[in-house]
């Protein structure tokens, strides 16, 4: 098992409840700032273009994304453009996410990861938040210390120190802090059970 990390040099391990509480304190303000960021674009197009783009409201590129080439985000971008009226239709995030996934994971280069953190910027653009906890690269690991699996699970399944936060915010938490979840796991002294899965989802071929 890993040796997991502590934040600013404290020498013990955390609780689940401070892991949640320094993701809280830490994390919280900047990643709702970004969403609203998205709320706030003055059109459909210019929503597509900025998480196309994986651009920040200062016009950086994103630290999720930072080596993407620009040349493969604007063929993201190109055929995000051509189905923004399919992207508006669309019932909840989960069928945002779908499509934005059909349309650009067939892409090399293009993995899970980038696939959600891109409809989740156009998600809140039309106020489309995840029901659900989507698992890519560092969530993915995260999730391992609870027993999880698969593309995407309910997180009412989580231990209730994460109740407190979104869906998106479980995401963000298990990703950021999964090296120190594995030392509150251990220090709760049993494993813990997961009640359910969600359906496993298809399978592509790509990057993380």
């Amino acid at each position: 098992m890993r040796k997991p990390l502590h934040p600013r040099g404290q020498g013990r391990v955390l609780t689940l409840n401070e892991i949640v509480n320094l993701y809280i304190r830490d994390k919280r303000n900047g990643a709702r700032e970004e969403m609203r960021d998205f709320e706030n674009k003055r059109s459909p197009s210019a929503a597509i273009r900025r998480a196309a783009l994986c651009l920040t409201k200062d016009n950086k590129r994103h630290s999720h994304q930072w080596r993407i080439p620009r040349a493969l985000l604007e063929q993201v971008e190109v055929r995000l453009q051509a189905v923004k009226r399919n992207l508006a239709k669309a019932v909840d995030f989960d069928a945002l996410h779908k499509l934005v996934d059909e349309e650009i994971r067939q892409i090399k280069g293009i993995g899970p990861l980038i696939v959600y953190d891109i409809a989740h910027r156009i998600g809140a653009y039309y106020r489309k938040a995840p029901e659900y906890v989507y698992l890519h690269a560092g969530t993915r690991i995260g999730a391992t210390v609870f027993g999880i699996k698969g593309d995407s699970f309910d997180p009412k399944i989580l231990p209730k120190e994460f109740s407190c936060l979104s869906p998106a915010e479980i995401e963000d938490c298990l990703c950021i802090y999964k090296d120190k979840l594995y030392g509150a796991k251990s220090q709760r002294g049993e494993p813990h059970k997961i009640l359910r899965h969600m359906p496993k989802r298809r399978q592509k071929v790509g990057g993380s």
